[in-house]
């Protein structure tokens, strides 16, 4: 359970809480997932060439900037049977065992791993478990694995007619999938999956698969779902996605919504506790395509949206590009390569954040001994902040969440003493003044 202890003038709301954890957190395999950060790789559209060796060289770039997890959308071979655009969805899969040519070899694959592995990333692989293509292998050797309608014809995914569903019912469909996912593990040496709208596969599943292809090493889970919505699921994952905060604070912005919706909603996220942990992200391939740029949907609280993701509890995750900023919507079924240019704008702010993030203690994802505080700021409806503790250690995290300038002072008996800017290094002493004075789009970090 969690233990809720709010400091709050009634007739105001929320406005000051500490969450606490009081339940045991299930051991995860690897001590590392706490502080990890996650960077998804478009491979189609990250260089010109769009192969494996290619990004490889963009590798030593991204370790300096702080990124410890790979995360490649998926790599194997595009079913070209009713394929949307010229290129088709990496996401319809035509073999669950073999390498998309477009990205090169398994021999590539392997190597760029390797080279990952030495780099000291971790590298998780998309894995789209619920559906298939049109022409995928099983279609012709295995029939009765898919899902049918009425008629005898394959059952189209909702809302995507260049894919069918897979049918979990069968048990020797089920076998071939753990044993699709543990021929790249064997074979390649990856850390992990992310697994596609992991909420459409019967949950029993994913408890079944787990443990069957971890008999080869431990690995790390990240699940496509909202633990949210999806509660049981998060017994299984180590971290969820956190749709709902995203399309709540995509609307915040656009409808004006109250930033007390916001801090009620990330209330309900520490609730779940921290057997599992949330991944909190601005864009990935999905919204970016289809949805807009972060900068489309969330303008001038771009950048302190980002500075939340990468500093409440959970993992941050990061999209190919964000490091420019990337400000166009990439296609999804057509190249359509990243624009880089030789000025990383962005990419100094995300180091000093996910240098943070993996440093500092108090930020650490999924720990029982952090302890969450949101502070009271005489600005509760423009001003998002708050502490995060882990014994000796704190961070102290401060937005402006408004389309305007605003001054304001803290009020808050959670934050004492001095702390660094993490951005600049300047230190202040929050004992005796607790005053700023922000533009539109302000944020401050700093740390203790």
């Amino acid at each position: 359970m969690k233990k809720l202890i709010f400091l709050a003038i009634i007739g105001l709301g929320i406005v000051s809480c500490a969450v606490q954890n009081t339940n045991k957190t299930m051991d995860l395999p690897k001590d590392w997932k706490h502080s990890a950060n996650i960077y998804e790789v478009n491979v189609r559209q990250y260089t010109q060439e769009g192969t494996f060796r290619a990004f490889e060289k963009e590798m030593p770039r991204l370790k300096s900037m702080g990124i410890k997890v790979l995360w490649f959308m998926p790599i194997t071979p595009i079913a070209q049977q009713n394929k949307k655009g010229s290129l088709g969805s990496p996401y319809a899969a035509a073999d669950y065992t073999s390498v998309n040519p477009e990205f090169g070899t398994l021999d590539d694959f392997k190597h760029m791993v390797n080279e990952a592995h030495r780099l000291g990333f971790k590298v998780i692989i998309d894995w789209v478990a619920n559906h298939t293509g049109w022409d995928h292998v099983w279609t012709k050797t295995h029939p009765e694995f898919y899902l049918k309608d009425p008629d005898g014809k394959f059952h189209i995914a909702s809302g995507m007619d260049d894919i069918i569903e897979l049918d979990y019912k069968n048990q020797e469909m089920r076998k071939e999938m753990i044993d699709a996912m543990k021929f790249w593990v064997k074979e390649t040496n990856i850390d992990g999956f992310r697994c596609d709208l992991a909420s459409w596969v019967e949950v029993d599943f994913w408890q079944q698969a787990r443990p069957e292809v971890e008999t080869l090493k431990p690995l790390f889970w990240l699940g496509e779902f909202d633990e949210l919505e999806n509660p049981e699921y998060g017994k299984i994952f180590d971290a969820s996605y956190s749709w709902t905060w995203m399309h709540k604070s995509e609307d915040y912005y656009k409808k004006n919504l109250p930033l007390q919706d916001l801090k009620d909603l990330l209330l309900k996220y520490s609730n779940i506790g921290d057997a599992s942990m949330r991944a909190w992200f601005t864009t990935n391939h999905d919204e970016n395509s289809w949805n807009g740029t972060e900068y489309e949907k969330y303008g001038v609280i771009t950048k302190p949206m980002a500075v939340f993701s990468a500093t409440w509890n959970g993992v941050p995750l990061l999209y190919s590009g964000q490091e420019l900023p990337n400000m166009k919507r990439l296609e999804f079924f057509e190249k359509d390569p990243i624009e880089w240019t030789a000025n990383y704008q962005v990419a100094d702010f995300y180091k000093t954040l996910l240098a943070l993030k993996s440093s500092n203690p108090a930020l650490r994802g999924g720990d029982t001994h952090v302890t969450t505080y949101l502070l009271n700021t005489t600005a509760n409806d423009k001003i998002l902040a708050y502490v995060r503790k882990n014994g000796k250690d704190e961070v102290l995290v401060v937005l402006n969440m408004s389309k305007e300038d605003v001054s304001f002072s803290i009020q808050d008996e959670n934050l004492s003493g001095v702390f660094r800017n993490v951005f600049d290094g300047t230190k202040r002493d929050f004992t005796t003044g607790k005053e700023f004075n922000f533009k539109v789009s302000d944020y401050v970090v700093f740390e203790k």
